[in-house]
Order: C-alpha cells, then structure tokens, then sequence
C-alpha cells in the first residue's frame, strides 16, 4: 500500500534531534478536522480563481488518515485528536459531515465538536450537539449571513447568543475562529472575545490560532488586554511563529495554552515567514499546483526546497523555541500538550 506521505531522511533528523525528547509521550491534538470530499462538493465547485491555500493539501481528511498522520509524525507518541468537520460554505453538506464525525468519534471512542450553523435555533443546536454525543461547537465565519461583506464579519454573527445560552447552560466547548482583517489586534474581536467570557462563564471558550495572530504585527495591544482575562483558553494550530507564542505565554501562561494541529493541513511540506505584516508559506515548486496567485504562497526549489520538513513540525519546533525563552519546565511542556486539554475534555 503507498504510504499517506512520504517521510523523508530530513523529517526523521528534524523529529529526532529537535521534538521527539522533548515532547510528552501523551498528546491531545485539539484541533483537527475530519470530512469526505462530498461534504464540500458544493464550495469546491464554486472555487475558481485564487483558491485558498489549506485545499491544496487535502481533499478530504477521512478519520482513517488523521489516525495514520499521528503514525506516521509522531511513531513513539499515543495521540488523541478532539475531531470536527470542515464545512466552508453554507451551500455544503453540513448534516452529513456532522453524522460522519459523529460516527468517527464512536468508532474511534474520541471527543468530537458539532459544527454549527447561526440560523439553527437553540432546541435544535442542543438536539444536535445531543444526537451525535458532542462536547461543544466549531464554526466559521463563512457560516453568517450572506449579506455581510467578510471585513465586517462579527463573532456574533456565527455564534449567535441564543446558542451561546445553550452552549453555557451545557458547559460546552466552543472553538472560536475569530473574523476581521485585523485579526486578533481588532477591537472589535477583543470585545466580543471578553464579553464571551464574561457573559458565558460556563462556555470552555478556545480561540484557534493564538487568535490568527501569525505575524508579530496581527497583535498590536491584544496580550495586554488578553492578560486580565481568567478563562478562556488558546491553541497553537497552524502556526509558527515563536515571538507570537512567546507573547502568549507571559500574558496567560501555560495552564491556558493547548496544542493543536489543524491537521490535515499541517501534513504540507513548508515552512512560514512574515513579510510587511502578511504570512508566507515557502513551499516546493510543483507541489501544490499553481499558487502564483494566492499571496500567502510562494514556491522555492534546488537546496532550499529540500531542506523543506512538514507544517506540523515546523510549528512543534517554534513552541519549543518559545518555551525555552519563556522558560517552561518539564510540567508546563506537559501541561500545553496534555493536562489542559484532558481537563477541558472531561470537566462536567
């Protein structure tokens, strides 16, 4: 059987000298995404032009690759993924990609989130979140109401109140993606993001991403207000960039930071740098098609491309750069990786 990706001899030495000691034997991935290529049929019919750049590497993400990525990155860790969907649009099958994760996560005995959609009432989020045995919910800002420019997207506008309300009287997880051009600086999502932990207490409240701040410039004052906040937790997914973690790490210590993949996207061969405020992904020519056009792609080759190791390593690395300057201990590496996300999985 040809394997799910090739491991080459420059990831074994990467994973070998700089990860494999230093991370925890134990690991809860708590960001990843799990559909089948039908669930988007929908929104890749109506892609044309400049296509975002995660579709490049996958399809689709059958729970049966996720478990064989953990195999194939981490060969001596026991991995344990909380699961979600990946509906980008409106127009896809979002019942059945919930049935599908639901299903992987019974089969499986993994925690799963329910993806949800703002116009569902509150009855019928909780019949869902209750029909598929999920702990909580993810969504996207594609899911608000079409009429909305995406620059003036707000959380509320995917994550209505009435749901909050359930969602808090549940005590249930809520994956937040935040909106807006300005990222995790924007006062807007500052607010929203404080008024959610100040109006839900209940709600296990995780902001994905480090809050999109993937350059030193998405910050601007944010881990200054962030700071005085008491709760609300973020995950490191898909991204790379170690002052940002380094930041995170001071304004709210490391009992309130998780480790996320965002798989499958961190399967891609890349590696990130920053430009004027703007992320760049370096990547192999060839590999993922024509990305001449998407301005947080650009191709490298001959020496450089082949030095290249895998996303999800890349980001492994930075934290661990990050923590040694922040000065982690043994504990705190154990707590990113395990205990936190074990204590926000099983809370009741």
């Amino acid at each position: 059987m040809k394997p799910l990706f090739e491991i080459k001899p420059i990831d074994r030495e990467f994973y070998e000298k700089r990860l494999r000691a230093w991370l925890p034997d134990k690991i809860i991935d708590i960001h990843t995404h799990v559909w089948l290529a039908r669930h988007q049929a929908a929104h890749r019919r109506k892609m044309t032009g400049v296509q975002i750049w995660p579709s490049r590497v996958a399809e689709e993400s059958p729970i049966e690759e996720l478990l064989e990525t953990y195999r194939l990155l981490f060969p001596d860790k026991s991995v344990t993924p909380l699961i979600f969907g990946a509906a980008l649009s409106r127009a896809d099958d979002l019942n059945d990609g919930n049935r599908y994760v639901g299903e992987c996560a019974a089969a499986h005995r993994l925690p799963a989130l329910l993806w949800s959609a703002p116009d569902w009432s509150g009855a019928e989020l909780e019949r869902n979140i209750i029909a598929g045995g999920f702990l909580g919910i993810k969504s996207y800002l594609t899911m608000s109401p079409s009429y909305l420019p995406e620059s003036e997207i707000r959380i509320f506008d995917f994550f209505p109140h009435h749901q909050l309300e359930v969602l808090n009287r549940r005590g249930g997880v809520m994956m937040l993606h935040i909106p807006r051009d300005g990222r995790l600086r924007d006062p807007v999502n500052l607010a929203q993001m404080l008024e959610i932990e100040e109006r839900y207490p209940d709600i296990r409240l995780i902001i994905a991403h480090v809050g999109r701040a993937y350059c030193p410039e998405d910050i601007g004052d944010a881990f200054q207000v962030l700071a005085k906040t008491k709760k609300m937790c973020f995950d490191i997914s898909a991204n790379t960039n170690a002052w940002v973690f380094e930041q995170l790490i001071k304004a709210v210590g490391p009992k309130r930071i998780l480790f996320g993949s965002d798989l499958p996207i961190t399967r891609m061969r890349m590696r990130r740098i920053c430009e004027k405020g703007i992320y760049v992904n370096l990547a192999p020519k060839g590999l993922y098609g024509d990305i001449s056009r998407d301005k947080h792609m650009r191709e490298v080759e001959g020496e450089e491309a082949e030095k290249l190791t895998f996303f999800m390593y890349e980001e492994l690395d930075a934290f661990r750069r990050a923590a040694h300057t922040a000065g982690l201990d043994a504990v705190g590496i154990k707590d990113v990786f395990y205990n936190n996300a074990r204590r926000i999985l099983t809370k009741r």
